[in-house]
């Protein structure tokens, strides 16, 4: 037995990527995708008449340049995510604009054009999740989104002030970003980071989402937690027992070609003994204790950047096959 398959008996593994083929091959149960992964999966040859169909269908859409664009983008996220759901057994998630993290209409009205979308298409909107990023808008989004049954998974989520928001606004599916974090903290260590003591069970990304995990079994929580983003086989391996993990191609591969054995880390049983406090996040709060949290800010603020960033790129495709 690989350790990829002694994984998938305590946590339900998510391919992180758009790369459909790659999906096909690890065969997780989920997928996730995000603007920086379809613009990398759009780019390739293979998936051309994916891309010609989505400008095919802006086209035919009508309307001027602005909204064929806009047309376009919504149907290659949705393009992509009908062809991996031939291939998973069970959801896709797909991302909002991050263009309107700050938005919680427009948001909402994203939400449900999309799940429309996939409606048109006699996909069942239990096999979608709206992505969108983890802040106070986003969040107030998804909590009406959940409401109309149109279910969400938070995404750049580096706070457990977040974390808490997200519970609380009944939010089917969290993604705390365990590499990010990683990332920040090492980075801000410079010299004095050392990966045997600073690493492992104690990696700052690890311990953010044993944190969240915790505090969500211990107090009944129906939100899943996916951690995200992973660095190394590592630091998905701490994590055993999480709700779901979602992972790039080449770290599913790693794991694929190992026969090392998998101890489950975290479980509900366990997390209800913990000694952990409730803590009420209203929205002053909520900014609050983000903005006091100078990983947080500086990750989701990057985040949202780069996502911005890549769906603007994805964009410009348009306009050199126009």
């Amino acid at each position: 037995m690989t350790l990829l398959d002694s994984l998938k008996k305590y946590t339900t593994v998510v391919a992180d990527t758009g790369d459909i083929e790659a999906i096909a091959k690890v065969k997780p149960q989920d997928a996730t995708t995000n603007p920086s992964l379809l613009l990398q999966a759009a780019q390739q040859a293979k998936y051309s008449h994916l891309v010609e169909q989505a400008l095919h269908d802006a086209s035919e859409a009508g309307g001027d340049e602005h909204a064929q664009t806009e047309e376009f983008m919504d149907g290659m996220s949705v393009a992509f995510g009908r062809e991996i759901l031939k291939i998973v057994p069970g959801r896709v998630s797909t991302e909002v604009d991050s263009s309107l993290s700050f938005d919680t209409e427009a948001t909402i009205a994203k939400g449900r054009k999309l799940i429309s979308m996939y409606e048109k298409h006699g996909i069942d909107r239990e096999r979608i999740l709206i992505k969108t990023a983890s802040t106070w808008e986003g969040i107030r989004a998804a909590e009406k989104l959940e409401k109309e049954g149109i279910h969400c998974n938070l995404t750049l989520l580096f706070s457990f002030a977040q974390a808490v928001a997200c519970a609380e606004a009944k939010v089917t599916l969290i993604s705390p970003f365990v590499g990010r974090i990683y990332d920040w903290y090492k980075k801000n260590a410079g010299s004095n980071w050392d990966e045997a003591r600073d690493g492992g069970a104690n990696d700052p990304g690890v311990k953010s989402v044993q944190r969240i995990y915790a505090y969500y079994k211990k107090f009944g929580y129906k939100t899943e937690v996916m951690g995200a983003s992973f660095r190394t086989p590592g630091q998905v391996l701490e994590l055993a027992g999480c709700d779901l993990l979602t992972i790039s191609p080449d770290l599913l591969q790693k794991l694929h070609e190992s026969t090392d054995k998998v101890e489950r880390k975290l479980s509900p049983e366990a997390s209800k003994g913990e000694d952990i406090a409730r803590i009420p996040v209203d929205e002053p709060t909520f900014r609050f204790l983000v903005n006091d949290e100078a990983m947080a800010t500086e990750k989701l603020s990057e985040g949202i950047r780069v996502f911005a960033a890549d769906a603007v790129k994805l964009e410009k495709l348009i306009e050199a096959l126009r």
